[in-house]
């Protein structure tokens, strides 16, 4: 008889920060309660190589080193606002009902924020970071999108810690293994059933979406926003199977979850953001920067006599490189050279 091997549930989702540092000798918390749950952990490790990544993606482009930081101290707060609202607004029945505690509304640490709403969100925080660091908003979104891909995955296995969001009942080898006191265990279902970690499906096609993202933007030089469209359809496409499977509670709207139908509404706002995108901007970026609002490290020197700014231009129309004209912001100017 075939025995599935099966993924086992954590034991554990947390562990309190005062009882480990008096296990070090440290015991100026007192008796203090701390616990600190790995799902959180996770998110801020996502959060953490995301903004390393996309640090390292900018200033290849040219932009000034730690930029990032001015945008990011925007998204990120502004990003969990969204997932929260998100959230909340897609499960009404969780959080408004009679005797119900509005204040639940705020408790984000029991859990419940939406990727899609942190997406508009994050969205909202990162135009006001570049419109304040100079930054064009494309450049930076292009930048992140194989890192948000990252931070996905990463954030992914604090579900897994959570034991939460897995997928229906399944006797593959891989399926995981659910305590039924599960709050979220379905019931009438024997105890031992499997269901589908959802979480290592998504970790997995991220990871793979990553792959492909870097492939594509070395292949077609992809800029102008284009590659962060792909990205919306890379995690859309994902993200309307694995929806389809999860068992837990969701809004259905004309029979369909509303979390699929945001993951469809990002496949089709990748779609058109690639097609005008591409239709707008053929050539490559004159700049990481807005016109005007460059970035000029101190020991830069100019070593060119033929140059133009983006001073000279008005607005973002500046003056695109053609595929075979194309050159990175340290390339020196040769006007002049040929004999």
């Amino acid at each position: 008889m075939f025995v599935p091997l099966s993924i086992p549930s954590p034991e554990v989702s947390s562990f309190d920060l005062t009882q480990w540092l008096s296990s070090i000798g440290l015991t100026f918390f007192g008796q203090w309660n701390l616990p600190i749950r790995f799902y959180a952990l996770c998110l801020i490790a996502g959060i953490v190589i995301a903004t390393w990544i996309t640090s390292r993606r900018l200033t290849r482009r040219g932009a000034e080193p730690g930029v990032v930081l001015d945008i990011i101290i925007w998204a990120v707060p502004l990003g969990f606002v969204g997932a929260r609202a998100f959230h909340v607004l897609t499960h009404p029945g969780d959080y408004f009902y009679d005797g119900a505690d509005p204040l639940r509304v705020f408790f984000i640490w029991e859990g419940g924020i939406a990727v899609f709403g942190s997406l508009i969100g994050g969205a909202v925080g990162a135009l006001i970071g570049c419109r304040l660091s100079g930054i064009r908003f494309w450049t930076f979104a292009d930048a992140l999108a194989p890192a948000l891909l990252v931070a996905q995955a990463v954030g992914r296995l604090g579900n897994y810690f959570n034991t939460e969001l897995f997928g229906q009942p399944t006797t593959l080898p891989w399926g995981l293994e659910v305590p039924s006191d599960n709050p979220a265990f379905p019931t009438g279902l024997a105890d031992g059933t499997l269901f589908h970690p959802t979480f290592l499906y998504e970790i997995v096609w991220n990871l793979a979406g990553v792959a492909v993202l870097l492939w594509l933007e070395r292949r077609f030089r992809l800029q102008w926003g284009k590659l962060f469209g792909l990205y919306l359809v890379w995690y859309g496409l994902g993200r309307s199977w694995f929806e389809t499977i999860r068992v837990d509670p969701s809004e259905i709207f004309l029979g369909v979850r509303t979390n699929v139908w945001g993951a469809w509404a990002a496949v089709l706002a990748g779609i058109i953001l690639i097609a005008v995108q591409s239709r707008r901007h053929p050539g490559l970026e004159p700049s990481p920067y807005r016109p005007g609002a460059e970035w000029v490290p101190a020991s830069a020197e100019v070593e060119s006599t033929d140059t133009y700014s983006d001073d000279e231009l008005e607005g973002e129309e500046a003056p695109e490189a053609s595929e075979n004209e194309a050159v990175e912001p340290s390339a020196k100017s040769e006007v002049g050279a040929k004999p």
